[in-house]
């Protein structure tokens, strides 16, 4: 039988040199753009309770070499904390992206049969930060503001850069700092949360992102007057654009940095409708 000796450097494709990828890597600045996950963080109304305990305890259990473990239980929606939406998440009239019938995908106890949260590919993609509060000159965007279609040009043309199809658009509005107060995190004790309204939805669109996100728990304005949805519907299930959202864009925004390289891996949870996310950004 012939040996099989297998490494690394092999399976690598051709023209890519690990070592220099993990020297650029370790010299390049990293932002880590989600939130920490703890019992009481901001979950949208929408979504059930987060909770979080142990299951066993040391001591419960002790080993005759005297080993002793712990473990916890979770409950809870996998749109909870820092998380990407799955293409199964959002239907327009009853469709899902590509056309497929909602109904249809999600009957029976298995979840979707489509567009799950397994299907979602590992993100090692080219980010562009949006500084929306940053270009209109405010610490955090105001409740219930409408980002406009302006609003973006303005911040792209900020950036001094340019959005390719397949990147990710990152919106900035500031609320990252409000993430220790749920209620006004969530835009429960004012009119609203900030984000995208219709038009800039459409603008992200046309611009063909893999996915967009932001720092706030709905991505899209949240006015308690008018709640629809709407820029999930464009987004998601007419364009296939994934969204990520509570985003802590924070230091990233205080950086010079508008132009990053993006590394995420959802797990592939077979049919969810989302996935937590650990986005980090490097430039």
């Amino acid at each position: 039988m012939t040996e099989l000796n297998i490494n690394a450097a092999s399976l690598a494709p051709a023209g890519f040199d690990i070592d220099t990828w993990l020297a650029d890597t370790a010299g390049a600045a990293q932002f880590d753009l989600s939130h920490v996950m703890a019992k009481g963080m901001p979950i949208h109304p929408a979504h059930p309770p987060f909770h979080i305990t142990l299951n066993n305890r040391h001591g419960d259990t002790v080993r005759y070499c005297g080993h002793s473990s712990a473990n916890e239980l979770m409950c809870g929606s996998l749109h909870s904390g820092t998380h990407i939406d799955a293409l199964c998440h959002a239907s327009s009239h009853g469709k899902l992206f590509g056309g497929i019938d909602a109904a249809e995908a999600q009957a029976g106890t298995e979840l979707f049969k489509v567009l799950g949260a397994e299907t979602i590919a590992p993100i090692f993609r080219r980010a562009v930060l949006l500084d929306v509060a940053g270009v209109l000159g405010v610490d955090a965007l105001e409740p219930a503001y409408e980002v406009t279609a302006a609003d973006l040009d303005h911040c792209l043309a900020a950036a001094d850069t340019e959005i390719r199809p397949g990147d990710v658009v990152l919106l900035r509005s500031g609320w990252a700092a409000y993430w220790a107060d749920s209620p006004r995190y969530l835009g429960l004790d004012s009119a609203g949360a900030p984000g995208p309204g219709v038009e800039a939805g459409r603008w992200l669109a046309a611009h063909r992102p893999f996915a967009v996100g932001s720092d706030t728990s709905a991505f899209e304005v949240m006015n308690h007057h008018d709640i629809t949805l709407e820029v999930h519907k464009i987004l998601i299930a007419e364009h296939g654009i994934h969204i990520i959202e509570n985003l802590d864009l924070q230091a990233l925004a205080a950086s010079p940095h508008r132009t990053v390289a993006l590394v995420a891996l959802p797990p592939k949870i077979a049919g969810a409708t989302g996935a937590p996310l650990r986005p980090i950004a490097l430039a």
